[in-house]
């Protein structure tokens, strides 16, 4: 390549980059304001939320088309070409993160403020703190190209799957105490599922980034510790 090239090539790739970290911005302002509306009720915010994640899904259809142009124009190979897939597959995960936090929002609406005792919402929070913890992590060792990060958030997976199965079973018994609990314990089930699943696509971008990194892969099973038997029908 001419030097001219490789200065056009480095800032393709540097582009590619800076759409990740929006989309990631993004994604994380969706998923932690989307909780806000949820416990303070704020039907306002929760819409703001929903409109928002037509800007992330705009900007992965952008990435998209981006990594198809850098191929085609510069048949990349190693380690440029696990950067550029990577980045593709990582943005995936940031706009199903996206559709998650959007679904909170959405339940917001259904809830219409009916929430009746934040204590009910308390056990969501504590869940929306980890996967947004994890989130911010992993998005900090994709930018630092970081594998020792992405392999430590990878193997915190489990620590929202417990707090989101004895999240599962506090709802129910506030659900057999009171039948007026139902329908709201119902929607906070819906709200806790979506971020545990958060956590999941975190994890996923995770093992991408240590893929990128390393070009290898963290070849032990992934722990899960969802023992609800809950599928969520809402994001399949």
């Amino acid at each position: 390549m001419t030097d001219h090239t490789v200065t056009a090539y480095d800032e393709e790739l540097t582009a590619l980059k800076s759409r990740i970290a929006e989309m990631g911005g993004l994604a994380e302002t969706i998923v932690n304001n989307s909780v806000t509306a949820l416990v303070t009720q704020d039907l306002g915010l929760a819409q703001s939320m929903i409109d928002h994640d037509v800007r992330l899904d705009e900007l992965q259809q952008d990435v998209e088309v981006k990594i198809v142009e850098i191929i085609a124009r510069r048949q990349p190979m190693g380690s440029d070409l696990r950067e550029i897939m990577a980045a593709g597959r990582i943005a995936n995960d940031l706009e199903r993160v996206g559709d998650l936090a959007k679904n909170v929002s959405k339940r917001v609406i259904a809830i219409d403020n009916d929430l009746q005792s934040k204590k009910l919402s308390i056990g969501v929070e504590h869940i929306a703190e980890l996967a947004l913890a994890q989130l911010k992590e992993v998005l900090d060792a994709y930018t630092k190209r970081d594998a020792a990060t992405a392999s430590h958030v990878r193997e915190r997976d489990s620590e929202v799957d417990a707090i989101y199965t004895s999240l599962f079973r506090e709802l129910l018994t506030y659900m057999m105490e009171d039948p007026r609990n139902i329908t709201q314990c119902a929607h906070l089930l819906f709200c806790a599922k979506n971020l545990e699943r958060i956590g999941d696509h975190a994890t996923n971008i995770a093992e991408n980034v240590y893929w990128m990194t390393t070009g290898e892969r963290l070849e032990d099973e992934r722990p899960k510790v969802d023992e609800t038997g809950v599928t969520d029908k809402e994001n399949a």
